[in-house]
């Protein structure tokens, strides 16, 4: 096991490695210049060349990305061009309102996509399978910030219950955890459901049901145990992209985290910031995906990661 998160840790280096090359050259393909931007478009040419030399954007690329590799290694993401303070400090302030959101809507997308998923699988070609089964696709076809201008039209336009957005308290967070958490929840009671099928159709379920076992028994803890694992990858590829920040989601409600800090520093050429939230985003769907790998071993003693890695 030792062996094979070292492994994988390893690979995941290289992996924000190549993030971090990509989205370097990728930013200075982005049409505008960061410095007439910050000085504005009545900035004289000696004022530009000034403080483009002063941010070292005039040296060549390659030396660029090797002054921003040096210092990452070091733990310095590089200074916010817009706000003059460093990335990593950006990154620190707005990650815990991400966090927040992201859990509530991991807590309602676990609620009601794995309790829609054993419902829809217990009355399987029923009613109440078709419905749910419809919610699901029309959930999953529809555009994140669609659902999400539509609840905010209902419950703080008209209904008037909730804030509209730009809060971090409560009940600013209950929309934005809704939406994210029903739009997470389709594709969760789908995948549920496949599983559930297929193992409520085995055997020893069907012995289980004989010997008069309670119902709510056989589908909680003999059925849904042996559909746990590919669900759990699931949910922990979501929870990675949450905290990482629905961007989106976050831009629609005005929530101020990860995502909306990507998308300013998008707009205003903010390429430090822009470097800083992407590899940070990468860095936490690298850690998620290897914590999975290992709870797999937890929840399946059968799995051999010695063995898989040919030790």
């Amino acid at each position: 096991m030792k062996q094979y998160i070292v492994k994988r840790l390893l690979s995941g280096i290289i992996v924000l490695f190549g993030l971090s090359v990509f989205t370097f050259l990728l930013i200075h393909l982005i049409p505008g210049d960061p410095v007439r931007i910050m000085l504005g478009q009545r900035a004289t040419v000696e004022q530009i060349e000034s403080l483009r030399g002063e941010l070292g954007l005039n040296k060549p690329l390659v030396v660029q990305y090797l002054d921003y590799a040096s210092g990452v290694l070091k733990g310095d993401l590089g200074t916010s061009l817009k706000t003059g303070r460093p990335v990593s400090t950006e990154i620190a302030d707005r990650f815990p309102a991400t966090a927040k959101m992201a859990v509530a809507s991991l807590v309602v997308a676990v609620v009601i996509g794995i309790g829609l998923g054993v419902l829809a699988a217990k009355y399987k070609d029923t009613p109440i399978d078709g419905a749910i089964m419809t919610f699901s696709t029309f959930g999953m076809s529809i555009p994140g910030f669609w659902l999400g201008l539509l609840v905010i039209l209902v419950f703080s336009v008209h209904l008037g219950w909730f804030p509209i957005a730009g809060g971090t308290g409560l009940k600013d967070m209950v929309l934005p955890a809704f939406t994210l958490g029903t739009l997470t929840a389709t594709a969760l009671s789908r995948l549920t459901r496949a599983g559930m099928v297929e193992v409520l159709s085995n055997d020893y379920i069907r012995t289980a049901r004989a010997k008069g076992m309670n119902e709510r028994v056989v589908l909680l803890r003999h059925a849904f145990r042996n559909v746990m694992i590919p669900i759990v990858a699931v949910i922990g590829l979501e929870l990675a992209g949450l905290l990482g920040g629905a961007v989106i989601i976050e831009q629609v409600f005005g929530w101020p985290g990860v995502g909306t800090l990507a998308i300013q520093a998008i707009s205003s050429r903010d390429f430090p910031m822009i470097q800083g939230t992407t590899l940070f985003i990468g860095a936490v769907y690298v850690l998620v995906v290897i914590l999975i790998d290992v709870l797999y071993a937890v929840l399946d003693p059968r799995i051999d990661y010695a063995a898989k890695e040919g030790v």
